[in-house]
């Protein structure tokens, strides 16, 4: 999942939106205009690492964790990794490094004292001890690819880059059930990093600069943030900063904080979940 996009896509995605035009740059549909935009404000702004291509974001235990990919074509500067961030200076302090030759790191999760991590196109995912970090073991994704990942206390949610989330048995890694997003124009793709927000999942879309807010019951697209400004602003302070990517929600202070592949700022929004 290289997941990346061009300094000239964007350059010319900017140029397009200048048109007052906003189509679907992966798919060719037409925008859902009447889904709801959820307004939002930014709170603070923290420093984040500019080497870090973010593939998952979450909190565990009042701490920010973040998950990176990367592979043999990328800078030598990027990691498969995943850990804690320092929110003085946005440096991950690293709990497990993959081989970047052979595992393109994705979303990651906790549930049941253990850390499952998914890897691209792999098929294959990790599991750890949640304290110790230490190697348990490993699964065969039950999934197309690995993208982002969240929980519901129960399953293991997954994304594939494709309109479906797979809600998988942590247990036997056998899917439970797949839920189809949808909008009033039919399938949304590209579904991204997860985060389950009040009983709602909140997703990246790849290459757009929306939040979607899922109904996991139905799959339907009820609301979406639109964080092409804070898209801009980094790209704006950074020329390689890439597509939005990681939300992260911490539920003892009800605090989101999202951000970017290579951006250079993460944000605590906020809006009415």
């Amino acid at each position: 999942m290289k997941k990346s996009i061009p300094f000239l896509i964007i350059a010319l995605s900017l140029l397009a939106s200048c048109n007052n035009s906003n189509p679907d740059v992966n798919t060719g549909r037409t925008e859902d205009n009447s889904t709801p935009l959820i307004n939002y404000s930014v709170v603070r702004t923290l420093p984040h690492d500019t080497t870090s291509f973010t593939e998952g974001f979450l909190f565990h235990n009042g701490e920010l964790y973040e998950s990176t990919g990367t592979e043999p074509s990328m800078p030598e500067s990027r990691k498969s990794m995943f850990g804690v961030v320092d929110p003085k200076t946005g440096r991950v302090t690293i709990k497990v490094e993959l081989d970047r030759n052979k595992y393109f790191g994705e979303g990651i999760t906790f549930l049941n004292d253990k850390v499952y991590q998914l890897t691209w196109q792999t098929k294959i995912g990790f599991i750890y001890d949640a304290k110790t970090f230490k190697k348990l073991g490993e699964f065969t994704m039950p999934v197309k690819e690995g993208w982002g990942m969240t929980t519901d206390g129960a399953n293991l949610i997954m994304s594939d880059g494709t309109s479906n989330i797979s809600y998988v048995d942590p247990a036997t890694f056998r899917l439970v059930k797949v839920v189809g997003v949808t909008d009033n124009n039919g399938p949304v793709s590209n579904i991204n990093e997860l985060e389950l927000i009040h009983g709602f999942i909140y997703a990246n879309q790849w290459q757009t600069n929306y939040i979607l807010k899922i109904d996991p019951s139905s799959g339907k697209v009820v609301g979406k943030l639109d964080l092409e400004t804070l898209f801009n602003t980094e790209l704006n302070k950074y020329a390689h900063a890439d597509t939005m990517n990681g939300i992260a929600y911490d539920s003892t202070t009800g605090k989101v904080y999202i951000t970017g592949k290579l951006w250079p700022d993460i944000y605590e929004i906020k809006f009415n979940f």
